[in-house]
């Protein structure tokens, strides 16, 4: 108990990098979240894990995971941003499934009915706004799998700042109308599914949307901000994370 406390006390100095790549470390920085449940605009029962701030209220940050599920990571990084000075909570659509083989990842993925999906997102958001603890200034940000859910969160219920880290952003003008703040985006040039093109023609939508989009472009592959990933790349998981904190801070405050 008393290694473990000891751990628990010097998590929130360390850098993301750091806890990410432990899993000693971010089970321990997320053991610290509180389980939530709502009950969805359509009726549904989900469940978030929720990191608070020392001091409140303040602005909000929802979290999207990654096609692994809800894991420790996603908690781990709620927990960081909690130590920032935000209302931090970690999304579940997976309905507490989480994989730890590719193959369970892809079929839990395949299994997210859409519509189900911006219910549940929506509906966290909403929560989020109207929080005791909350200021009311909400902004989403998700990686990979989540990196769309993301855009699509904020397309469903519009926030004050939307993260992209390589995700599917093949979404059309009329759609992205609906954005409120701008969008940061972080991609990777090495990235075959989420590639230039892809992008390239986000990037007009959101001008012809008259919308925001600052996107950023990295010499790596697609999850290098995923520590536990054979592709990670820590100086751009490094520079990206400074990016995220910089306009997290610059849209929320």
């Amino acid at each position: 108990m008393l290694a473990r406390r000891t751990i628990l006390k010097g998590v929130a100095s360390l850098p993301l990098a750091a806890i990410l790549s432990d899993p000693m470390l971010a089970r321990a920085a997320a053991h610290g979240l509180q389980d939530v449940a709502i009950t969805t605009a359509d009726g549904k029962s989900v469940h978030a894990a929720l990191a608070l701030p020392q001091e409140t209220p303040a602005a909000a940050v929802l979290l999207v995971h990654e096609w692994w599920g809800l894991n420790d990571q996603i908690k781990s990084v709620a927990s960081k941003l909690a130590d920032e000075g935000y209302l931090a909570l970690a999304v579940d659509l997976y309905g507490s499934k989480v994989a730890t083989a590719p193959d369970d990842a892809r079929s839990y993925m395949g299994q997210v009915d859409g519509d189900e999906a911006t219910d549940t997102l929506a509906s966290w958001i909403t929560w989020l706004k109207v929080h005791e603890k909350a200021n009311g200034k909400v902004a989403t940000v998700g990686w990979c799998f989540g990196g769309g859910w993301s855009l699509n969160a904020s397309i469903a219920a519009p926030v004050d700042g939307t993260i992209v880290y390589y995700g599917n952003v093949s979404r059309k003008a009329a759609d992205l109308a609906a954005l409120k703040g701008p969008v940061l985006g972080h991609f990777a040039r090495e990235d075959q599914w989420i590639n230039e093109a892809m992008v390239s023609g986000f990037a007009a939508e959101m001008k012809q949307a008259g919308k925001s989009l600052t996107a950023h472009w990295y010499d790596a592959n697609h999850a290098f901000a995923n520590p536990t990933s054979a592709r990670y790349d820590q100086a751009d998981a490094a520079l990206s994370w400074q990016r995220t904190q910089a306009f997290l801070k610059q849209t929320l405050g």
